[in-house]
């Protein structure tokens, strides 16, 4: 393992973003969302540039109520229950079972802007502009996609290292599993604290923590004091060894928190570390 690092040397091959291909855009999901609905998006695909919009609209749910299921998306809402309020009162729309009277319905389209949408806009297709949409909504599931990117990044360089490692194994399963006395760390087995991977190797349990920050805040000085914690602790105890990987541009905002962690545990790693070989390092000890 590497000795005598410098800190700021260290913290330089920061990465700004891990960002893959897949990261910005779904779209296997949002294809999948957009067929929910695909008949009843083009039922009501009939209504784009009409002259009557509101007759016809009517006369569309008598023959096909089902097409109300469509209205949500149109309003990048995945839900079928819609809370609206004005001076005239508050009403929850339902469009998978309607509620409401046909007038109360077409009230809902006329105040949401949506008859003016299909008669006075450039929309050609309904089942394009309601794919369009589905990616609109699917921007909101960058957080859970990045959140993954740097385990899943990790994951590959366990995979490469060819060691046994489990996933997500919470602090009292490792101790049942390998038969060790965490104690110092888990609170005295009050803590539900979460390892992302447990790598057995060179005759020891080595216990992992992964994150990439690309913007500071306070979580980041929280995470540092904790692991400075959990990495002191665990010093003690004879058979296990705390590894924490992270990496961001965010770190740069909270230097000082991420130093003092630096200083006490050794296998406090980035990714440039990982591509230099340090998982085969640090596990064929």
């Amino acid at each position: 393992m590497p000795t005598n690092r410098n800190f700021e040397e260290w913290l330089s091959t920061f990465r700004a973003s891990i960002n893959g291909y897949d990261y910005y855009t779904d779209f296997e999901k949002v294809y999948e969302n957009a067929k929910r609905f695909k008949r009843q998006i083009y039922l009501l695909n009939s209504l784009v540039c009409s002259e009557n919009i509101e007759q016809e609209f009517e006369d569309l749910l008598m023959e096909y109520p089902e097409c109300l299921k469509a209205i949500p998306i149109l309003l990048a809402v995945r839900k079928l229950e819609i809370y609206c309020q004005d001076e005239h009162g508050a009403l929850t729309y339902d469009f998978d079972k309607p509620n409401q009277s046909v007038e109360q319905y077409k009230y809902f389209m006329r105040e949401t802007g949506l008859f003016d949408l299909l008669t006075n806009h450039i929309i050609s297709n309904l089942y394009d502009y309601a794919t369009g949409v589905e990616v609109g909504l699917d921007s909101n599931g960058r957080k859970n996609r990045g959140g993954h990117q740097m385990e899943n990044l990790v994951e590959k360089f366990l995979i490469e290292s060819g060691v046994t490692y489990h996933k997500e194994i919470y602090l009292a399963d490792v101790e049942k599993r390998f038969g060790l006395d965490l104690s110092a760390i888990s609170a005295s087995g009050t803590s539900t604290k979460r390892f992302d991977f447990v790598v057995e190797a060179a005759n020891k349990i080595f216990g992992i923590e992964t994150n990439f920050y690309t913007s500071g805040g306070s979580k980041l000085n929280e995470t540092a004091r904790s692991y400075k914690m959990i990495a002191e602790e665990s010093k003690n105890i004879s058979g296990f060894e705390f590894v924490w990987i992270t990496d961001g541009d965010g770190w740069k905002s909270a230097r000082k928190n991420l130093k003092e962690t630096f200083l006490v545990l050794d296998m406090l790693y980035n990714i440039s570390d990982l591509e230099d070989g340090i998982f085969r390092e640090l596990f064929d000890e």
